[in-house]
């Protein structure tokens, strides 16, 4: 994902949930300072069928499937409930709000996370990114690149997590634990996942695929005004 190509739909998405892109280039700035360059080596999913682990309450019953994918990239506490039922991880993708700690144990054992910073988490970044093992950090951001900060497209851990595994040529996408309808969250967290499903249904258009999570949905998505 080139910026030029993400930067219309994050305009769009700024507009849409009022976010402050000064407050996310303030929160990409203190990252870099904290971070150093991420060889991506350390995660090739190259050709590789890709479970994206999102945590939602299905994803208990869908571990299978995360058994059966050749990596497994993690949105946030997704990791726990993998970890768990001893399926490996092989990247988590975090912006810190849920289970830093697990993100720290990973990162010590060599599993790279990709921590992002937006304008609302700042403190944790602080936090946080100074206790892990520095060469196990992707620095990420949503806003335009800078040095070693990378933007590979998305907007919530789940869909960034399906947007780092396409840039780093997954050849098969598989989602488990998605729950778009999942009536436990808040009005601001349905919000987020309307766009991480629109974010999706953008991403399967560019790969020529058809994700099965989008099933029941795909018509609603209108993606029109995405770049191509």
């Amino acid at each position: 994902m080139h910026y030029d190509t993400w930067s219309p739909v994050y305009r769009e998405l700024l507009d849409d949930l009022g976010y402050d892109r000064a407050g996310d280039e303030r929160a990409r700035d203190r990252l870099a300072e904290l971070t150093e360059p991420f060889d991506c080596e350390l995660l090739d999913v190259d050709g590789d069928r890709v479970a994206v682990a999102g945590a939602g309450p299905s994803l208990s019953d869908e571990l299978d499937r995360a058994r059966e994918a050749d990596a497994v990239v993690a949105a946030s506490s997704a990791a726990d409930v993998l970890r768990a039922a001893g399926v490996g991880v092989d990247c988590v993708v975090t912006d810190l709000d849920k289970t830093p700690e697990t993100a720290r144990e990973l990162a010590a054992e060599g599993v790279p996370v990709a921590v992002h910073a937006h304008g609302d988490n700042v403190s944790a970044v602080e936090t946080w990114v100074p206790r892990f093992d520095a060469e196990a950090v992707l620095a990420t951001t949503q806003a335009e690149p800078v040095g070693h900060v990378r933007n590979f497209g998305g907007f919530t851990d789940g869909d960034r997590a399906a947007f780092l595994a396409d840039h780093l040529g997954a050849a098969e996408l598989a989602f488990v634990g998605w729950d778009f309808d999942d009536p436990s969250v808040s009005a601001e967290k349905a919000e987020k996942l309307e766009w991480a499903a629109r974010l999706l249904r953008w991403l399967e258009r560019r790969r020529g695929e058809s994700f099965a999570v989008l099933d029941g949905r795909r018509a609603e998505l209108d993606v029109s005004d995405f770049p191509a």
